[in-house]
């Protein structure tokens, strides 16, 4: 056994107290400046991009699944992996039914972009679903340096997390920023989706700098955005939809660059 192990029995010990709280708050989690990975494919996400685990908490249920043996045994040895019955593991978790593990790691602190990557810049986006996606995407897209208002959902939360499914691990997330400032800052073309907008997403080169930026679900995007933008960009709906999900436009015009970066 490489790592160092604990057990915990009793829903009302202090630190599975003090774990609910964690999954359960954002105050908590930025307080003590840790995000909580619920699932082995978060956890495996995270040590494969380098990441160190402060404390491992494995549902006593699962504990002889393959998997699960493989992701402990190659832990560094001085990890700590505390031992939780399926109930207590219950109490802590958000989930409708308790994983096999949850993790607790640092919230990273990202380097400073290039001054010409390409970037998304989202503003007071709500839906931890929507900004997972975006993120997932983002990845998926090969475009790393995501900007987020201090209005958006907590990034670093259990559902964010989930709905990523991983991204997290290789993006450089920026939290808090001023996203008028980064605009003004950023050299490349700044696109602003907009449903009003006087030039189609497919007539616009995407292939160099440029920064995408996406707004708040139910607002869209700021005047203030909106002003600072070298043009609004619409997705051409030939169809009935009246609009995009926020997460599935930004998914669009991702991939539009993919396209055509395609040889």
């Amino acid at each position: 056994m490489p790592y160092i192990a604990k057990s915990i029995t009793s829903p009302h010990n202090d630190e599975v107290k003090a774990l609910a709280r964690l999954v359960q708050h954002s105050r908590d989690r930025r307080k003590e400046g840790v995000m909580v990975l619920e699932g082995i494919h978060l956890v495996e996400s995270c040590l494969q991009a380098g990441g160190r685990l402060a404390r491992v908490y494995l549902n006593e249920a699962a504990a002889a699944k393959p998997e699960v043996i493989s992701l402990l045994n190659g832990l560094p040895a001085d990890t700590v992996v505390v031992t939780l019955p399926e109930p207590v593991m219950a109490k802590a978790t958000a989930l409708s039914s308790a994983c096999e593990l949850l993790a607790l790691c640092d919230r990273p602190l990202p380097p400073a972009p290039h001054a010409d990557a390409p970037r998304v810049l989202l503003e007071d986006i709500q839906d931890p679903g929507n900004l997972g996606t975006i993120l997932r995407s983002a990845a998926a897209a090969g475009v790393y340096d995501v900007f987020l208002s201090k209005g958006c959902v907590d990034v670093f939360s259990p559902k964010v997390l989930r709905a990523g499914m991983g991204a997290h691990f290789a993006l450089r997330i920026h939290e808090h920023a001023d996203l008028a400032e980064e605009l003004r800052r950023f050299a490349g073309r700044k696109l602003v989706t907009y449903l009003e907008g006087s030039r189609s997403l497919y007539g616009h080169d995407l292939t160099g700098a440029v920064a995408f930026v996406f707004g708040n679900e139910g607002a869209g995007v700021s005047e203030a955005l909106l002003q600072l933008a070298d043009d609004r960009i619409r997705i051409p709906m030939p169809g009935h939809a009246e609009s995009l999900n926020v997460a599935m436009a930004a998914t669009v015009c991702l991939f539009e660059r993919v396209r055509q970066l395609q040889p």
